[in-house]
């Protein structure tokens, strides 16, 4: 038998056939725009806007049309939680979706009541009720989105009218837009430090001097994170990190649904001083009011002749906790699953396409103006002693009043309590407390006096104060419960890159979920595992809450 003999019969090429209708669509909807590969996430966000899903046969067309892979293409869809993906003979999801918060604030308002009402309610034909990550909606508690209405405080009875209504499109609030900030004096400061009236390395002088930090969890020193971009050689990148994922941080989403001009402008000045060639801004598909402005303003600087068309690029993101880290956000803007990058290299020397790239938080750039036009004395005495800077402290939980606060670096949370958000809610006594979101580990009220900043007393209990987020529980809160739905949150975010994270944090919530008193010594092993061998800070933070939960608070095991 010869070797043409002993081969199988030819049965065409293998994978999915091509569908000539998906194709035809997929390119009518992409139209012009350049088949890079950093657009595939852009691209795969225009298909499930405009037809509700992807399907399996616009996936095939779209890597046809892309001169891409169909498992580039799969890979990427399937990682991030906002795509719908639909293969041949599946159902496609209803044509309207809600879906509930279930992260710890909103846990604490009775989501789980929430969402049981909904199922029991909603017609599964025509409405499609999910559970979701944190939305940054925490003082309005509990929060949902139904299609693209983000809705405070809400009900069954109010969603299910909104369904009914087909009232479900984005609600823009009100805003300081462009011409209303240059009357007050916006982009003056940018005016000057591009005419070399205001130098550059007075500003980073300024920035050191002020102690502005990064405000996104790390607290690295700005200026000293722009010299270090700048010692590298270019062209060179900006990137701006709107992922603010964390649970229980909302601060800025309130100030670009505010002042987004602020943000922007500091910016500008960031990319001109490490001569940046284009920012790459990152925003995080839960705001669809913050995109829905951030789209509206970046036109409206472009015409206004501020900035060059498509300095400023705003990309998309898909539901991924994950791209909150610098370098998995990194990933997400160039089109790839959002996996963290191993360090070293930083990305201040080989970031975004392989360039030098100075990443800043939203909240960073927002206070830049004011610092150098104030003075940077100014900034740094608005902390308390031996703390420097004033601070945006996204409160939620069991208090009267939460919101966004303006508070000093240094703060207590006994402070925050009672001097800012009017004390304990009626029938609530403060029990215990999360600094930092639900990375930051959980402390007990008998540590309410720990003044909270980047190190000090509170790193020396294991805890951080990351992005500013603190959620205050109550004796009406079981603090295994809260360490049951925080570790519940970093099992469904893990990337799954690294085996500590993805299998440790899967096994953290078997052990909690266990009858009677978990295995302590199980999970203080993988505790030690996580920390000290999970690639990104996603993995070695998430035993925090386990840690303390075993530390403070063994009467609630």
């Amino acid at each position: 038998m010869t070797m043409q003999q002993r081969r199988s019969p030819d049965r065409g090429p293998k994978g999915r056939a091509l569908d000539d209708v998906a194709l035809a669509e997929v390119r009518e909807l992409l139209g012009h725009r350049e088949r890079r590969r950093d657009l595939l996430i852009e691209f795969l966000h225009l298909i499930q806007d405009r037809y509700g899903c992807l399907s399996a046969a616009h996936l095939r067309a779209l890597a046809e049309d892309m001169r891409l892979s169909q498992v580039e293409v799969y890979e990427v869809a399937t990682f991030y939680d906002h795509f719908d993906i639909v293969r041949e003979g599946e159902a496609r999801p209803a044509p309207l979706t809600i879906r509930v918060c279930e992260s710890i604030s909103c846990m604490l308002a009775g989501a789980e009541h929430l969402i049981g009402e909904l199922a029991a309610k909603a017609d599964p034909n025509t409405v499609r009720v999910m559970r979701a990550p944190c939305m940054g909606r925490c003082a309005a508690a509990p929060a949902a989105r139904i299609g693209d209405r983000e809705v405070d405080q809400a009900s069954s009875h109010i969603l299910i009218d909104l369904a009914r209504s087909g009232d479900t499109k984005v609600v823009v609030p009100d805003y300081v837009g462009l011409d209303a900030y240059r009357a007050a004096g916006g982009y003056q400061l940018l005016r000057k430090v591009k005419a070399g009236e205001t130098g550059i390395d007075a500003i980073i002088e300024i920035m050191e001097h002020a102690g502005l930090r990064g405000l996104g969890g790390a607290g690295f020193p700005a200026g000293k994170k722009w010299n270090f971009v700048r010692g590298y050689p270019g062209p060179r990148l900006m990137s701006i990190n709107g992922d603010e994922g964390e649970p229980g941080t909302f601060k800025d989403r309130i100030y670009l649904e505010k002042d987004p001009h602020r943000t922007f402008e500091g910016a500008l000045i960031a990319a001109h001083a490490v001569e940046a060639e284009r920012i790459y801004f990152y925003m995080r598909d839960e705001y669809p009011a913050v995109l829905a402005i951030l789209r509206a303003e970046i036109a409206a600087l472009e015409a206004a002749g501020i900035v060059k068309p498509g300095f400023i690029d705003l990309r998309r993101g898909a539901g991924a906790y994950i791209c909150g880290e610098e370098s998995a956000m990194l990933e997400s803007i160039e089109g790839k699953r959002g996996m963290p990058r191993h360090r070293p290299p930083y990305i201040a020397e080989v970031g975004l396409f392989g360039r030098p790239t100075l990443n800043h938080n939203v909240e960073t750039l927002w206070w830049i103006r004011d610092i150098v036009e104030k003075g940077p004395e100014w900034f740094a005495a608005q902390g308390k002693p031996g703390h420097q800077g004033i601070r945006s402290w996204s409160v939620s939980g069991h208090v009267k009043e939460p919101g966004v606060k303006l508070a000093p670096a240094g703060v207590t949370v006994r402070e925050l309590i009672e001097d800012y958000c009017g004390g304990m809610a009626d029938g609530h006594e403060f029990k215990a407390y999360l600094p930092g979101g639900a990375s930051g580990g959980i402390l007990p009220a008998s540590m309410g006096d720990i003044e909270l900043d980047f190190g000090g007393e509170l790193a020396k209990q294991g805890a951080f104060v990351g992005s500013h987020a603190v959620v205050v529980l109550s004796q009406a809160d079981n603090i295994r419960d809260v360490t049951l739905n925080l570790m519940n949150f970093f099992k469904h975010e893990s990337c799954g890159k690294c085996t500590p994270c993805r299998e440790g944090t899967e096994k953290l919530v078997t052990l909690l979920k266990e009858k009677g008193v978990p295995d302590e010594t199980a999970m203080r092993d993988l505790e030690t595992v996580m920390r000290d061998s999970s690639i990104c800070g996603l993995g070695q933070a998430a035993p925090n809450p386990v840690n303390h939960l075993l530390t403070h608070f063994r009467d609630d095991l």
